[in-house]
């Protein structure tokens, strides 16, 4: 039986919603090792919409399912409809629509809250002790969420090469351990069945974020 693996998408976009080649190498390796991907997002408005040519917001309003339909061409259901019993994973990938969507980390950082359907999804994963896959940003619910977990997005001393380093730090103030980790890596915290790839939290090649993602999602579906 193929695996059926849920990929919970935050918008359209890096810096609104999810990344989009984050969520492709997810979509793309589900498929080359023969998992069923079921993909959802929370039927809500984005926090904003952000102009990506000029890097600023704009007036408009957007709804978070509806953008995430055009990664998922379409196929793509209310995350209000997930129901965990069916499915073998989780995998979130990255984008600041983690942070403004899914959460309000980009606004409070460690004192963030977590949407309440997505926070019930995740604990629902966690309790039934089905793998969760998070790249990019995406960890940071886990280290909301589960304290003691161990999780990676990357380097913890800010540089050029990290310019989000700063975010292993809050982390770890929200009583988690950060592994430090190189582009093409994973972290697997075998506890907490917690599968993380630091994506681009790099100032990577782009061929190297799709080398971690999908080492990210083999770990997923072998612990699934």
């Amino acid at each position: 039986m193929a695996k059926r693996v849920a990929v919970l998408l935050a918008g359209c976009g890096p810096f609104d919603g999810s990344e989009l080649h984050e969520a492709s190498a997810v979509l793309v390796q589900l498929s080359r090792d023969g998992a069923q991907a079921e993909v959802f997002a929370p039927n809500i408005p984005q926090m904003h919409v952000v102009d990506h040519v000029k890097g600023q917001p704009t007036p408009e309003q957007r709804n978070v399912l509806v953008e995430s339909a055009r990664i998922a061409r379409g196929n793509i259901k209310d995350l209000a409809t997930l129901d965990v019993q069916g499915l073998d994973a989780l995998i979130v990938p990255g984008g600041f629509g983690v942070a403004k969507n899914l959460s309000t980390w980009a606004t409070q950082g460690k004192e963030c809250s977590i949407s309440r359907e997505v926070e019930a999804v995740l604990r629902a994963f966690h309790a039934a002790h089905k793998p969760i896959g998070l790249c990019c940003i995406s960890p940071v619910l886990a280290a909301k969420l589960f304290p003691g977990c161990e999780v990676t997005v990357g380097h913890d001393t800010e540089c050029e090469q990290w310019p989000y380093a700063k975010t292993a730090e809050a982390m770890r103030e929200l009583g988690c351990r950060h592994v430090n980790s190189q582009v093409s890596e994973v972290h697997v915290d075998a506890r907490n069945r917690l599968v993380t790839t630091s994506a681009f939290m790099c100032n990577a090649p782009i061929h190297l974020v799709h080398d971690g993602v999908a080492k990210m999602v083999r770990e997923v579906l072998r612990l699934a």
